[in-house]
């Protein structure tokens, strides 16, 4: 049987894996409306140069990495990455505390 403080931990951790997904489809929305606008006004100041290009590649490189982070397929630093780091530095931690 879970007890109180379990379900409401459960519960907490669900809440803000919701948040971190609506954030990203923000982030996505936002994308998607605001690359448009920059590729007209690019194309109707200066088309013989494309920088909405750098933008588009700058940005589309962040939201490719919020998703990444967000839908847990980060090929790097995913939950084992996470808690290797975390055993290290706390066997770092043990060791100059017990030199001190």
């Amino acid at each position: 049987m879970e007890t109180k403080y379990e379900e409401a931990e459960r519960y907490y951790q669900a809440q803000k894996r919701v948040k971190e997904i609506r954030e990203f489809y923000e982030h996505l929305t936002v994308f998607l409306i605001c690359n448009p606008i920059v590729m007209v006004v690019n194309l109707m100041t200066s088309p013989g140069y494309l920088w909405f290009l750098w933008c588009v590649f700058g940005w589309g490189f962040a939201i490719v990495m919020h998703g990444w982070k967000v839908f847990r397929i980060s090929p790097v630093f995913n939950k084992d990455w996470e808690e290797r780091k975390i055993r290290e530095i706390l066997e770092k931690e043990s060791k100059t505390q017990t030199w001190e």
